[in-house]
């Protein structure tokens, strides 16, 4: 028993080691610090031409939204009336936006009305709040609580840098916006309270046009990693 109890703790060790050394190289690969953007007319004009490119007046009209978020999470987004129904597991949470605590959670079908009920409406409040943003985060750059800059990067591209200062799970976040020749996004650079390396990188890819003509990514790739939005709807 030692001897095997040896053997999974070197093994353990070496799994440890492992993710402390990538991750170490990955953090002096990539990690940038935040930088500091020139706000004024051309930061909103370059905002207001990604809305522009991305259809913002059809999306202020549309009314429905629903989607999967990497195959778990699933919703129904009513932005009229700041509601959304968010499932995952056996768990279905009818939220509402504006005051969480009046909504309502059933687990197997059955509705949960004890002290658990503010867990469940915290995680699908943050699972919203995250899953959401990759699927409108361009069309919130005029948002309440949000700065715009533009920025240069190494390569003397200009891009859009939108930080929040309210707002989501964790305000404060940043996002320094690329755009293609017609004002599409092409992918972003971070700056979030999650992730420990600054800059890192998503793309923007597999644009899909709704039936209501507003246009949604349902691939974003993060470094190995693609994140997936499927069953994309969007009606009015």
């Amino acid at each position: 028993m030692k001897k095997i109890l040896k053997i999974l703790g070197k093994f353990i060790l070496g799994i440890a080691l492992t993710i402390v050394l990538l991750f170490a190289v990955l953090y002096f690969m990539y990690n940038e610090p935040l930088p500091k953007g020139t706000e004024g007319s051309e930061a909103d004009a370059m905002a207001t031409k990604m809305l522009t490119a991305l259809n913002h007046e059809a999306y202020k009209n549309t009314r429905y939204l629903s989607w999967t978020f990497r195959g778990a999470h699933h919703y129904v987004w009513d932005k009229d009336q700041y509601q959304v129904l968010v499932s995952w597991d056996d768990i279905k949470v009818d939220l509402n936006l504006k005051t969480p605590n009046t909504s309502t959670v059933t687990v197997n079908g059955n509705k949960i009305t004890n002290h658990y009920q503010s867990h469940y409406f915290e995680k699908a409040l943050s699972y919203f709040n995250n899953d959401s943003f990759w699927l409108v985060a361009p069309y919130k750059v005029f948002d309440e609580g949000a700065t715009r800059s533009i920025v240069s990067n190494k390569a003397g591209e200009k891009g859009l840098l939108v930080t929040y200062s309210s707002g989501g799970t964790t305000p404060g976040d940043s996002y320094l916006w690329f755009l293609d020749e017609n004002g599409r996004p092409k992918g972003y650079q971070m700056w979030v309270d999650i992730l420990p390396i600054g800059g890192l990188y998503a793309s923007w890819d597999h644009w899909q046009t709704m039936k209501n003509g507003i246009p949604l990514a349902s691939l974003h790739t993060l470094l190995f990693l693609d994140i997936h939005v499927d069953s994309i709807k969007a009606w009015n």
